[in-house]
């Protein structure tokens, strides 16, 4: 019998075997688009935590839908409330709970990026074993050339990815980075043909559930503590810059 919240989350598609839980996000059933008004923006923080406490998950796997990860926004469905302080409140609150609850998960995580990851990439590269397909592609579209304070944690997780200098580059440019280079680089393990990605990342969550739960969960706790602590202390105040740098822009100075 499936857990209650696999059915509570619009754009997350649950399936689990032998304690391992697939998340596959997506956007009416199609690949998915970043939303913020009852998207995913919105769903997958509280979907993180309702797979941290289930203590029937051993190994979680992260992909999307179709030919990509998250390549864009979902421009459909609600208009968005006027941005003002209490219309970032709840983007701040969201924005915290997507990390820290990713982060709260105390068994380990594997990311299948099956296409381009162009919004909140982030979530992705932050898994343990990442794997891309030969179509990946991972670039930040949401912050700097867009005009907007890359304060979400992609501040916090590029710069310790690519380095100091190449990550402000990353993420003032807009640069893309494709999956061979993701690899070099050592944002990823295995570039994969998108037919055998999801194959391979069961693969490897087989493996990985096969051994002991408790050496499981605490692997994923001592490989995530630095980073852990690295976005508890810069996650909360780059959001409110974030937040002050939009109001800015909208003539709120």
């Amino acid at each position: 019998m499936q857990p209650a919240y696999f059915d509570r989350y619009p754009g997350i598609a649950f399936r689990r075997e032998d304690g391992i839980v697939e998340m596959r996000i997506h956007t009416r059933g199609g690949p998915a688009l970043w939303g913020f008004w009852g998207g995913l923006h919105k769903e997958l923080g509280p979907a993180f935590r309702d797979v941290a406490d289930d203590p029937d998950n051993k190994v979680v796997i992260l992909t999307g839908t179709g030919g990509s990860f998250c390549a864009g926004f979902d421009l459909e469905g609600e208009q968005p409330p006027a941005m003002g302080p209490a219309t970032w409140d709840v983007i701040f609150r969201e924005g915290r709970a997507l990390l820290r609850n990713l982060m709260a998960i105390e068994v380990p995580v594997i990311a299948a990026v099956n296409g381009p990851a162009f919004i909140h990439a982030e979530l992705a590269v932050m898994a343990d074993i990442v794997l891309a397909s030969q179509a990946a592609v991972f670039a930040d579209k949401a912050h700097g050339i867009a005009g907007v304070v890359p304060g979400d944690g992609v501040q916090t997780i590029w710069p310790l990815l690519l380095g100091p200098n190449r990550g402000r580059y990353f993420l003032l440019t807009g640069q893309e980075i494709g999956a061979e280079e993701a690899l070099r680089l050592g944002i990823v393990g295995e570039v994969l043909p998108p037919d055998r990605l999801l194959e391979r990342a069961w693969e490897h969550g087989r493996t990985i559930a096969a051994r002991p739960a408790q050496a499981n969960r605490y692997t994923r706790m001592v490989l995530t503590e630095r980073l852990r602590e690295q976005l508890d202390r810069e996650l909360g105040h780059g959001l409110i810059i974030e937040g002050m740098g939009i109001l800015a822009g909208m003539g709120g100075e």
